[in-house]
């Protein structure tokens, strides 16, 4: 077995091939975003000669299409001349696709034939040889210190934005060539030169093309956004065909391009999109898709060097099956946003990147970069935890002055929302805590969880906090989401909205929805979790904070819906839907204090806390249900209020009675001496002389 995961085969003491995975030498992360595992064997003339689906997590074959039909996917690799296909700049695939599970059968394509190549050159199979070249005395890197901006035809013209231009004609003419002839296009101008998609792109994270693509303020949050070394592109399109498909919205993956660099294939999900209104540059034309995406920051890819999008269209052969065609659109970053960087020179070296645990210089982990670029975010979340850390252990003190508290919290609950929320996308998730039982049951990696600092260091305060103070410490003053919705509820109080008090008995027996949500997503998980990530939606956390409600209507629809409700019943979606609460409810049960103070009157014959509690975590009995209460402090202010708490109210009246009492005793006492030394001086003024 070779040291990178590539065994040699031998028949006797000859060798007749190699076999190896394909993951251990490309990418193949799927639909689901695990790795689909392929085992391949080739000879030593470079034909594959066996070809085997060892293991996969895509939720489109565990749950609706037969593996059968991906292991026949698969076979159809069987006799593939590698060396041939590597000389070959087009190729047919192998396989007519299956309707629903495009991603997955291009994944495994893109994998077996990348890495089969790969293979084949760094072995030489077939008298296929590495591509070798001189290391240059000089290197290219982009030019951050040119910022001007340019026209639309000014970047037309000189290469920084690139065009591909397809009409039905060439769309059917490709397909003929494919031997589908039956699967023309009906032109819908009654014109076979009809637009089918018009397509742009560039490499906006060069400084001149972003500012003069994006305009400067959305320049500017790109580069806030992206890590070090990492890029954006962008893609505007028009005609009747949609280059992003619709299998983002329902996986978050877009199937129909990738970015292709070298023997590099980059697929993109949801997580690295932005959609845009229009492009900024001068003189651009208005296009129906404007979309960002960011080169996933574990990607490597290289600005300086040529890609191209790949795009891929389909025809249906059949009920269930495809054939696909692919154009390139081919980039590369215009000369004049370069500079050249002195370097050494260096022996030859074969242009093949590294393949499975080859020597070469290890890079730090990835997530100590995003640390140190997230300082001061790291910072100022740490302060806003420490201070609300001080809120809790002085909530006695603070109680007491109300005024203090309701600006602290209305302050708090404003940062949460922009700061912490908008700005951060610190939105934690029920899929956080199914990921993690995922990953006890997989395999535990810290490097995945440190991969976002500020989620890390809110679940370890939630943690300690589910100690102290139960579910309330997130659920009331870090969830944007929560702080939303309390915002929202307080402007529609200061419009008189009418408030809705939901009976007792209706409201207790709509709590256990959060707890069912949640047992059936984890439960889920537990079989398949990219359905449970999925089932998840019914969080709209990542539609209102995460991606600020620029989703498509169904999603935003049901965001709005829940927000809506708030408006009437402060909070609703925490009390009855939220599964992120339940799942923080049910180990909060092991709170070691007990830091809200109640009195033996709360609830017989007193209602006050009850009937002011914002969730109604507050039983008629008098007693706070801790699975429900989100730690808002209203009832502490109150149980020091002496106009509302009627039982401080009635310590305040005897006290005043009391005070009365004396005041008026001592004066009658005044009155009696003063009296005595009136007598006393008239006495003295009648005694004879």
């Amino acid at each position: 077995m070779e040291k990178s995961g590539i065994a040699k085969v031998y028949q006797g003491t000859e060798q007749i091939g190699l076999v190896y995975l394909n993951a251990d030498i490309v990418n193949s992360i799927g639909y689901s975003g695990k790795p689909i595992y392929v085992l391949i064997g080739m000879d030593m003339q470079g034909v594959i000669r066996g070809v085997r689906l060892v293991e996969h997590h895509e939720p489109i074959v565990l749950i609706g299409i037969p593996e059968a039909k991906i292991r026949a996917v698969i076979d159809s690799y069987l006799g593939m001349d590698i060396v041939e296909l590597s000389h070959s700049e087009e190729r047919k695939l192998p396989y007519d696709a299956l309707s629903g599970a495009t991603v997955t059968v291009r994944v495994i394509d893109d994998s077996i034939v990348r890495s089969a190549i790969k293979i084949a050159r760094w072995y030489g199979l077939g008298g296929l040889k590495a591509e070798v070249k001189k290391t240059q005395t000089t290197k290219m890197e982009i030019d951050e210190s040119q910022d001007s901006v340019s026209d639309w035809v000014e970047l037309l013209s000189n290469g920084s934005v690139k065009r591909l231009k397809l009409t039905d004609r060439d769309i059917n003419q490709a397909f003929a060539n494919q031997g589908g002839k039956n699967q023309r296009i009906r032109s819908r101008k009654g014109k076979p030169d009809s637009d089918f998609i018009e397509l742009y792109t560039a490499l906006v994270s060069v400084p001149t093309i972003g500012r003069s693509l994006l305009g400067e303020g959305e320049y500017r949050n790109l580069v806030k956004s992206l890590g070090p070394d990492q890029h954006a592109i962008l893609i505007a399109a028009n005609g009747p065909f949609s280059f992003k498909g619709s299998g983002y919205v329902r996986g978050g993956i877009f199937d129909r391009f990738e970015v292709i660099q070298d023997d590099n294939a980059i697929r993109f999900r949801d997580i690295h999109h932005k959609r845009l209104r229009l492009v900024s540059a001068t003189g651009a034309p208005e296009f129906q898709d404007v979309d960002l995406f960011q080169i996933p920051a574990d990607i490597e890819f290289d600005p300086v060097q040529p890609w191209h999008i790949e795009l891929l269209v389909s025809r249906e052969t059949g009920p269930r099956d495809k054939i696909f065609t692919t154009f390139d659109l081919n980039y590369q970053v215009p000369q004049l946003y370069l500079k050249v960087i002195e370097q050494k020179a260096d022996k030859d070296k074969a242009s093949i990147s590294s393949i499975g645990s080859q020597l070469a210089e290890e890079a730090p982990p990835l997530w100590k970069s995003l640390w140190q670029e997230k300082l001061w975010q790291i910072i100022i979340l740490s302060v806003a935890l420490v201070l609300l850390t001080w809120i809790f252990f002085f909530q006695s003190w603070l109680v007491q002055r109300p005024r203090l508290l309701n600006n602290l919290r209305l302050g708090f609950m404003l940062f949460t929302l922009f700061g912490i929320g908008f700005y951060a996308n610190a939105q934690l998730s029920v899929v956080n805590i199914l990921t993690v039982f995922n990953a006890l049951i997989t395999g535990f990696d810290w490097s995945y969880f440190l991969m976002d600092p500020l989620l890390f260091i809110l679940w370890g305060s939630v943690a300690a906090s589910l100690l102290f103070w139960g579910r309330g410490a997130y659920c009331g003053w870090l969830c944007p989401f929560g702080a939303l919705q309390e915002l929202l509820n307080k402007i529609a109080k200061a419009f008189k909205v009418p408030q809705i008090i939901v009976p007792w008995g209706i409201h207790e027996r709509l709590w256990p929805l959060k707890y069912i949500i949640f047992l059936v997503l984890f439960g889920v998980s537990l079989h398949s979790f990219e359905l449970s990530e999925r089932l998840a939606e019914v969080e709209p956390f990542k539609t209102a904070i995460i991606l600020k409600f620029v989703r498509d209507w169904p999603y935003v629809l049901f965001a709005l819906a829940l927000l809506s409700a708030c408006l009437f019943v402060e909070r609703f979606y925490c009390r009855y839907l939220c599964p992120l609460g339940a799942a923080l409810a049910i180990p909060a049960r092991m709170r070691m204090f007990e830091w809200l103070k109640r009195y033996r009157q709360c609830g017989n014959p007193c209602q006050q806390c009850a009937n002011e509690c914002m969730v109604q975590a507050i039983h008629p009995e008098g007693q706070i249900n801790p699975n429900e209460c989100i730690y808002c402090l209203h009832c502490q202010q109150l149980y020091y209020d002496d106009h509302r708490c009627p039982v401080v109210l009635q310590q305040r009246l005897k006290r005043e009675r009391i005070e009365a009492k004396s005041s008026a005793t001592s004066s009658e006492v005044a009155k009696k001496i003063l009296q005595e030394i009136k007598q006393t001086r008239k006495e003295d003024t009648n005694e004879p002389i």
